[in-house]
């Protein structure tokens, strides 16, 4: 019997990237549930009846102490264990934008030393000084992440003031790439990672967008797949379509796709 995969989409005030989120998982099959942190929190065995927990994007609790920094916290103070134990079970963890940030500040990733609350990178001000809302070329650095499977190196859109990625130490640096943590990097209209400024649109170090764990279940990224979701989402679509061109689905499903198809096959 095959498994239908489950997304549990945590919200916050400030998220604003959730119904779209939950979208993305549902059409591919997976029973997919919107979810305030506090009922979780008031349950936090609640996140085992699920394959897959999803921190997304938006500005929770309006990022008044740092992107991600309250978000961080609770999941850190209250719901450490039962993460530790679903992903010790096999779960997948998504975190995007927003998400990514509650992510590195909670220590998920990248993990290094696999130790929840030790906070290895950050993501802060953007080199712009402004807030960069675009779409990017994403090169794959890395296919050992679940999410990542055979995608073709995608576009995605990013919207954030703090997206730059910084590591603690030239050390940590050195171990994102010799235990192959780095997943997506900012590219050039040739593919190649890039620093230049618009297509790295926030100055993050060796051009870093996204990064996974250990496992390869956990992957957190600044570019949005679910507003990428759609073909037509895309600024080129109508050129596409007038050019017989336009695909039938946007170049952020992939990332939920795969999703979907690791969980039925492994779980």
């Amino acid at each position: 019997m095959t498994t239908t995969p489950s997304a549990l989409v945590l919200r916050a005030a400030g998220t604003n990237s959730d119904a779209e989120t939950a979208h993305s998982f549902a059409h591919f099959g997976a029973d997919t549930d919107i979810v305030h942190v506090n009922r979780v929190l008031e349950d936090p065995d609640s996140i085992r009846g699920h394959h897959v927990l999803v921190v997304p994007g938006g500005f929770a609790y309006g990022d008044d102490v740092g992107a991600g920094t309250v978000f961080a916290a609770e999941l850190g103070t209250r719901l450490a264990g039962p993460l530790q134990t679903f992903l010790d079970d096999g779960g997948l963890v998504l975190g995007i934008c927003n998400g990514f940030q509650v992510l590195v500040r909670l220590g998920l990733l990248p993990g290094l030393d696999q130790t929840l609350g030790q906070c290895q990178v950050t993501l802060t001000d953007n080199v712009s000084e402004k807030y960069e809302d675009r779409w990017v070329r994403l090169a794959i650095s890395s296919r050992r992440c679940v999410f990542v499977g055979d995608m073709e190196p995608p576009e995605m859109m990013v919207a954030h003031a703090e997206g730059r990625l910084v590591a603690l130490d030239d050390d940590v640096l050195a171990r994102l790439d010799s235990e192959d943590r780095v997943v997506f990097r900012y590219a050039d209209a040739q593919g190649a990672a890039t620093q230049s400024y618009p297509a790295n649109p926030n100055g993050s170090t060796r051009a870093i967008a996204g990064l996974t764990d250990a496992t390869g279940r956990v992957l957190g990224l600044m570019p949005h797949p679910e507003r990428g979701f759609h073909a037509w989402q895309h600024p080129e679509w109508t050129r596409q379509k007038a050019h017989g061109t336009l695909p039938d689905i946007g170049p952020g499903a992939a990332i939920f796709d795969n999703a979907c198809a690791w969980v039925r096959a492994n779980r």
